[in-house]
């Protein structure tokens, strides 16, 4: 090998592997965006898990069904309060701060995220006759994993995806996702446990969860559970901007 030649070489084995080692050292950091707390007007409960303050927003108190909602990785849970509520009138909601993420403790991990859906769920679950669950994006993993694990009435994810390895080897081909990621959400092989009846919200245009991601998570539900709803011109971000939207997940859960 030339000495020129051999020199390109090492310098791009370098620039790969300390690439590399950034992005694993910061991993987490890319994937999830702690939203600060904000104030609102509706009732909060703290769930104490693994010696961490788990702050959960309870809108429309009292009703006999509930709503447990687990949002994007950047979506603040207060912020989305005043419309979800607006929304589902007659059911409670439920809107969980993701650790370190609004008015909650601790770091933010897969593992601390389905422990403290779990406890959500359970903690609430003598007070109401049905609970339906929904996710988006981040959050259609742990709502998987508890559809997964708990009794669900209807599962409603939006622009889910398979598995978070494979959204990270789609964006980053070259190096060897499922060796570098501390945090999976391998929802695909979750959904052949899923027993209640599911919706897939997909965003045509969507930038952030390639199509071929989703596709293999709906290949992976039984058909005959599984409804699967596009909404036209728009992307992963201004989904919920449509009026279809919400038309879709009101007609899907049903009346409380």
């Amino acid at each position: 090998m030339k000495p020129f030649i051999k020199k390109i070489s090492i310098l791009i084995l370098l620039a790969y592997v300390v690439i590399g080692l950034f992005l694993y050292i910061n991993q987490r950091s890319y994937l999830y965006y702690p939203t600060p707390d904000k104030q609102t007007p509706y009732h909060h409960m703290t769930l104490h898990n693994d010696g961490e303050s788990i702050n959960v927003i309870v809108l429309n108190k009292g009703h006999e069904n509930a709503i447990l909602y687990f949002g994007g990785n950047a979506e603040s849970m207060a912020g989305s309060s005043n419309y979800i509520a607006g929304q589902f009138p007659d059911f409670t909601v439920y809107l969980m701060d993701y650790r370190g993420y609004g008015a909650s403790t601790g770091i933010a991990s897969e593992k601390a995220f389905y422990s403290d859906a779990l406890k959500l769920y359970d903690t609430i679950a003598s007070k109401h006759k049905q609970i339906s669950v929904g996710g988006r994006s981040l959050g259609s993993g742990i709502a998987t994993y508890v559809a997964a694990h708990r009794k669900v009435n209807r599962l409603a994810l939006v622009t889910p995806y398979d598995s978070i390895v494979n959204v990270a080897q789609y964006r980053y081909p070259v190096y060897p996702a499922s060796w570098l990621l501390y945090d999976r959400y391998d929802s695909v092989s979750r959904a052949k446990e899923i027993k209640a009846e599911t919706l897939i919200v997909i965003a045509e245009k969507d930038k952030v969860i390639p199509r071929k991601s989703t596709n293999n998570l709906i290949k992976a539900f039984n058909k005959k559970q599984l409804k699967v709803i596009v909404i036209k011109n728009r992307g992963h971000i201004d989904i919920s901007d449509d009026a279809r939207y919400y038309k879709i997940m009101q007609d899907f859960i049903g009346k409380g």
